[in-house]
């Protein structure tokens, strides 16, 4: 089965979390099969705190793949499209 998760990276005490798609038996920063966004909780000033490619999340989840719950709430604030394009 196919899962939407986070992968961590980063400094200790500094996470930065990939958006990946991956098979559920991987390890957490293990082999994905598709990187999918980001986001930086440490994000300041004009660095980008989240990013993710709507339109590829809805692919996955089109063809069965499971969302966590917090990429779930990722997804929820995530800016979408239009907001970012006005």
């Amino acid at each position: 089965m196919v899962k939407i998760r986070l992968a961590r990276t980063g400094a200790k005490k500094r996470p930065y979390y990939h958006i990946i798609a991956t098979d559920s038996r991987s390890r957490r920063d293990g082999r994905f099969l598709e990187r999918l966004g980001y986001y930086n909780p440490n994000a300041s000033g004009q660095e980008q705190k989240l990013l993710v490619d709507l339109e590829r999340l809805a692919h996955w989840r089109g063809n069965g793949a499971q969302v966590s719950e917090r990429v779930e709430y990722l997804v929820k604030i995530a800016p979408k499209p239009e907001a970012a394009a006005a």
